[in-house]
């Protein structure tokens, strides 16, 4: 069965998507409140995916981004670099006070039954000024491009940012990429800008320039406005609600090839059962169930995500690639920070089955 139509010919980027970067604060397992120190990471939805599909992977991945000429932009920029990223950035001046800024995230770790806490300063953001015509993207496409992705998160950062993402959505088909959306629904960044009911008139028309869906149960519902059906899950991993869900995405948005989720239930902190599924074109395949201990859940969902499409484009079957994005997703909870540290051969022998004994 041919899943998606990803091109075979010689392309200079395998992968390429469109987001913000941020810095994360990490205390670890103390709260921020009573913090006197924290590592930092460099994240970002669209940049953990590509991160992923560079270092783990091996692919040509890039990324179109917001950068700025400060302290923290370098930093960032090293550890872009440090992952193999190639990087499309819109440079901004940093006034020396005020900004424009790269945001930050703080979360701490949480530990067993005390969940992590997560929390923002996205004022005066950089990626949040991102508008169409920052980026050329005839010029970006042209030298081939296999795949192009990019998130809700990004789309709520302000209005011309969603507008920035259909330009690019529409170059990325003109060119003959596939294109993937993680919905990612995040009502806290709506509010400002007009809420759920311009959250889901903004998801609306970009769906209409995509082939790979990813998302949720609560992200269909809301931010795309499709009714759950009134029989209710059995559990947090039941497929059933889901995938009937996913009938009605592709009755409104019949352009959708694929729809994606992970599946997860907390139980603790570092205890979470893990699983996920895929729809393509009426065939529906379901992960094994593994319970995950984890160190660090940031992160996880973009590592299904990278896994995902790593297996599409390298032409692995159905089952299989997302067995890798599973994986992938369930190894990078285990690593701190918000992207992977994973190899390719760990990747494999954990979606075939493998198990966390010593290796010598």
């Amino acid at each position: 069965m041919s899943y998606l139509q990803v091109r075979k010919d010689d392309c200079q980027l395998d992968f390429l998507s469109l987001g913000a970067l941020v810095h994360r604060l990490d205390p670890g397992v103390v709260p921020f409140r009573k913090a006197r120190s924290f590592n930092i990471h460099v994240s970002g939805g669209e940049y953990n995916v590509a991160a992923g599909l560079a270092d783990c992977f091996g692919l040509k991945a890039g990324m179109a981004t917001a950068m700025v000429d400060y302290g923290i932009g370098e930093l960032v920029q090293n550890r872009v670099r440090e992952m193999g990223v190639r990087p499309f950035y819109k440079w901004f001046k940093h006034d020396g006070v005020r900004g424009p800024n790269i945001a930050t995230v703080y979360s701490d770790l949480g530990f067993g039954v005390r969940p992590p806490i997560v929390f923002y300063n996205r004022s005066n953001e950089a990626a949040a000024l991102l508008k169409p015509g920052d980026f050329n993207w005839a010029e970006i496409f042209a030298a081939g491009v296999r795949w192009f992705h990019s998130g809700g998160i990004f789309a709520a950062l302000s209005e011309s940012t969603s507008e920035l993402i259909i330009e690019a959505l529409q170059a990325a088909k003109k060119s003959g990429a596939v294109t993937s959306f993680d919905l990612n629904y995040r009502a806290k960044l709506w509010d400002p800008i007009g809420g759920l009911t311009q959250a889901q008139e903004v998801f609306g028309r970009i769906m209409q320039h995509v082939d790979v869906l990813l998302g949720n149960e609560e992200d269909l519902q809301l931010g795309l406005g499709i009714e759950k059906p009134a029989a209710q899950s059995k559990s947090k991993l039941d497929t059933e609600v889901f995938f009937r869900m996913i009938d009605q995405v592709t009755k409104e948005f019949p352009n959708v090839k694929m729809v994606a989720t992970t599946l997860r239930d907390v139980q603790s902190s570092n205890r979470h059962q893990w699983g996920a599924v895929v729809w393509c074109k009426g065939e529906q395949v379901v992960s094994p169930i593994c319970e995950l201990h984890v160190i660090d859940r940031i992160g996880g969902g973009d590592g299904f995500a990278g896994g995902l499409i790593y297996g599409l484009i390298a032409g692995r079957q159905l089952e299989e690639a997302l067995r890798l994005g599973w994986a992938h997703g369930a190894l990078l909870t285990t690593f701190p920070g918000d992207v992977t540290m994973a190899k390719l051969p760990e990747v494999e022998a954990f979606a075939k089955g493998g198990s966390a004994r010593v290796q010598r």
